[in-house]
């Protein structure tokens, strides 16, 4: 485990839930990644995330899918692609990622506790 935060830490980041629009294979990137676009709802609009989540997730499965993201994080540029949110996940011991989503359709835009 890494170094404790205090709560005013973690006060300062935003986490929203977004349904995930368009998917696309980002062919620039070094490791296999898709390129989402994703409605955070009227506050926060769409946005785009390149993310490494190939191993278990096809681009037929992920649209219309609703994920957990990091919304307030500076833009990157990742592979050609300007990534404006971080999808969150679990990341098991090889690697693969394992998407955060809601356990039923909520809100786009919805912070996360």
């Amino acid at each position: 485990m890494k170094n404790g935060i205090t709560y005013e830490d973690y006060d300062k980041v935003e986490i929203c839930v977004g349904t995930i629009l368009e998917v696309s294979v980002n062919e620039k990137a070094r490791k296999p990644a898709y390129v989402l676009k994703i409605d955070f709802g009227e506050k926060i609009g769409v946005k785009t995330s390149s993310a490494q989540i190939t191993s278990y997730y096809k681009t037929s499965e992920l649209t219309g899918k609703q994920i957990m993201a990091v919304c307030n994080f500076p833009s990157r540029n990742i592979a050609g692609i300007k990534s404006e949110v971080l999808i969150l996940g679990a990341i098991e011991e090889d690697g693969k990622v394992v998407l955060f989503h809601p356990s039923q359709k909520v809100k786009n835009g919805l912070p996360i506790a």
